[in-house]
């Protein structure tokens, strides 16, 4: 029977590991893109500052693909504030979805930590906290010199 409980706490934890993986992935991919996109936006504040401070006679030339285009500053001005409104968008939504995936990796870390400190999942008697740890790894107590490559 004690077995079939350490398994279960095996599969659980590795569970709970995979899970924490996972939502932590997602979190740094938003954080990434949020941060490439104030980039984006950043970019586009500076050039239409630039391009604001040009007299109005100067030609203004947009690159599109491997050649130049003669365009209106009117036309290059509301380009610039049209890509700082969608980065603006963009971040906004990326962080509407990162609040929630932050509150499940630490809600996943929580039950974690409790997974491997709570005596009453263990079903262990007279067993410390640390041996009831290495037991739930798949590592035997009794052995005090484990490596982490075992883990």
């Amino acid at each position: 029977m004690a077995a079939a409980v350490d398994l279960e706490i095996k599969k659980a934890f590795t569970e709970l590991q995979a899970k924490v993986i996972d939502t932590q992935q997602k979190v740094k991919l938003a954080d990434i893109q949020i941060e490439q996109l104030n980039r984006t936006k950043k970019h586009a504040n500076l050039t239409d500052a630039e391009i604001k401070s040009l007299p109005d006679e100067t030609p203004i030339y947009e690159s599109v693909g491997r050649m130049f285009l003669l365009q209106n500053k009117e036309k290059i001005h509301s380009q610039l504030l049209n890509k700082q409104k969608i980065a603006d968008d963009k971040i906004t939504e990326l962080e509407m979805e990162r609040t929630p995936n932050c509150r499940q990796h630490c809600n996943t870390k929580n039950e974690e930590k409790k997974c491997l400190c709570s005596p009453t999942k263990m079903h262990v008697e007279g067993c410390s906290v640390l041996d009831r740890r290495w037991m739930a790894l798949g590592l035997d107590p009794s052995r005090k010199s484990h490596t982490w490559s075992e883990v």
